[in-house]
This record gives structure tokens, C-alpha cells and sequence, in this order.
């Protein structure tokens, strides 16, 4: 039986996955990585934020951490 080192050609019984699994799951990559970038934006934008209103940044403070949390989550 020849393993992948010796055999680099991939058949269809390589990989189980059928076509709509492959684009369902390239679906849910790409929704999870514009997820990824939208909450990297709110933290840039939270972070560009100047205020003097102490509970202004409190709000903005409770804001970056959920959204830090969030990223931490997600890898």
C-alpha cells in the first residue's frame, strides 16, 4: 500500500469531501475571516478614539475588550 510520500497524486479517494462540503466549508472560511477583519477594524477604531468623558471611555475600554475577547476566541 503506498502512502502519501510515495504516491504526491491525489485520486478522489483521497479526500472524502464532496464538492459541496469543499464549498461549504470555503464559505464558512471566508465569512469567519471577514468576521475576523470587521473586528479588527472596530478595534482600530476604538482605539483611534479620543475622549475626555470618563464614562465615553469606559464604554470604549469595555468595547475593546470584548471585541479583544472575541479575536482570542477565534484564533
Amino acid at each position: 500500500m503506498a502512502n502519501a510520500l510515495e504516491n504526491p497524486v491525489a485520486t478522489p479517494d483521497d479526500n472524502p469531501m464532496s464538492e459541496e462540503e469543499r464549498r461549504a466549508a470555503d464559505q464558512w472560511r471566508a465569512a469567519r475571516a471577514r468576521r475576523k477583519q470587521g473586528l479588527r477594524l472596530q478595534r482600530e477604531s476604538i482605539l483611534s478614539q479620543k475622549t475626555g468623558n470618563p464614562g465615553r471611555r469606559a464604554a470604549l475600554a469595555a468595547a475593546l475588550a470584548q471585541i479583544e475577547a472575541q479575536l482570542q476566541a477565534m484564533g
